[in-house]
């Protein structure tokens, strides 16, 4: 994505997976949210709730919370999200019950562990619009990909054109591995593909 002109893509480093034997690819959906120390617990969950409701299966929920004091996804959450076909969470934020999230096997990937959870202290701001993690501006319909190396996001525009590229690449690379496990200079290799 560098070569084509794009190189804001990468998330924080920061953010990491929950296990780090997953990996998680699909279309985004955003949502934005802020620390609200006003709104009762009931608020809180119904604002809450509401994201779960509407977190579209088939995507996966990226959270800018505008936080970084409390937990941003829960055990609950969690399986609820799963049920619903919701592929995975991606959050610039925090996570709880952790353990049980793991065992259940639904891809998370945050910036921190705290067992402080959203009741009475947070709000949803906005579902679907865009938002920004780091430098990356992130659009729903734009896709992750996201790994024990972290998370990528690609827009929505230059999809087509990533994959194709990755494909080749990819292809490229492996012959050149070929060409250096079979006795290619490493340096001559690459004057030759011209990657490495």
């Amino acid at each position: 994505m560098r070569e084509m002109g794009h190189p804001n893509c990468a998330l924080p480093n920061e953010i990491r997976p929950l296990d780090d034997t997953q990996t998680l690819a699909g279309p985004v959906w955003t949502c934005s949210g802020r620390i609200d120390n006003t709104i009762s617990d009931d608020e809180s969950l119904m604002s809450w709730t509401g994201l779960l409701s509407k977190a579209p299966g088939g995507s996966v929920l990226v959270c800018q919370p505008n936080d970084s004091t409390i937990a941003h996804m829960g055990e609950l959450s969690a399986e609820t999200l799963n049920h619903r076909g919701v592929l995975g969470y991606v959050v610039d934020g925090g996570n709880r019950d952790s353990d049980f999230i793991r065992k259940l096997g639904w891809p998370v990937f945050f910036r921190y562990f705290t067992p402080k959870d959203v009741v009475g202290k947070w709000a949803v701001e906005s579902m679907g619009e865009p938002i920004t993690i780091g430098e990356v501006e992130i659009t729903t319909g734009d896709w992750i990909l996201a790994d024990i190396d972290g998370v990528v996001v690609i827009p929505q525009s230059m999809i087509e054109s990533v994959l194709n590229k990755t494909e080749e690449i990819m292809s490229t690379e492996s012959e050149l591995r070929t060409m250096i496990l079979n006795g290619m200079d490493p340096q001559e290799a690459y004057k030759k593909y011209r990657l490495f």
